[in-house]
């Protein structure tokens, strides 16, 4: 049986998914960042919410080195109704977050992908291979108490043409809220990456 969740060196699953600002965006629009950083988030999660600014520092730190950022909302809007499309929108206005941010209401982007938590990041070299997943900082909900910024070394290490020291990291939030589901199902194969 294939993992739930992507493996190291898996390539990027293309999407088509509309964003907050009215465009639709695929994997394509992307083509010209040397890293993409796709990530699974939502409105509500307190882990969100809890390291949003630790992520936007991330996103910016290393926007002049070429990577990119792509925020994707997989939540039923049926188990959590700030989760809706309209809420997004809101929510980037309010923030003016340096990411575009991406609606999967099929949710069939959050399984290409495996998404676990939100948030659970993705990082992805030029040839769009998979070199790091799994959390951002080891304390998402109260992110100034983190001792670890795995998303920042993991780039770090990547652009200085070194090893990736942790490439797998377990996510730290809420689960995805599947459609249809109870709000803390998870797949029978969804498991931990470490």
């Amino acid at each position: 049986m294939k993992p739930f969740t992507l493996e190291i060196g898996a390539q990027a699953p293309d999407f088509s998914l509309p964003a907050t600002d009215g465009k639709t965006y695929s994997l394509q629009d992307f083509s010209d960042a040397r890293v993409l950083v796709v990530f699974f988030t939502c409105n509500h999660c307190p882990f969100v919410t809890g390291s949003d600014e630790v992520t936007r520092a991330t996103a910016e730190k290393f926007a002049g080195q070429g990577v990119r950022f792509v925020g994707i909302n997989s939540n039923s809007k049926n188990t959590y109704a700030e989760d809706s499309f309209d809420h997004m929108v809101e929510r980037m206005k309010e923030h003016n977050f340096p990411w575009v941010y991406l609606r999967d209401e099929s949710q069939d982007v959050a399984r290409a992908y495996g998404a676990l938590r939100t948030p659970h990041f993705y990082c992805f070299d030029a040839g769009r291979k998979l070199f790091y997943t799994g959390r951002g900082v080891d304390n998402p909900r109260d992110a100034a108490k983190s001792s670890v910024n795995n998303l920042d070394r993991a780039l770090s290490e990547h652009l200085a043409g070194k090893p990736i020291s942790t490439p797998k990291t377990n996510p730290i939030g809420c689960n995805v809220k599947w459609d249809g589901k109870e709000a803390h199902w998870m797949p029978a194969e969804a498991c931990d990456l470490v």
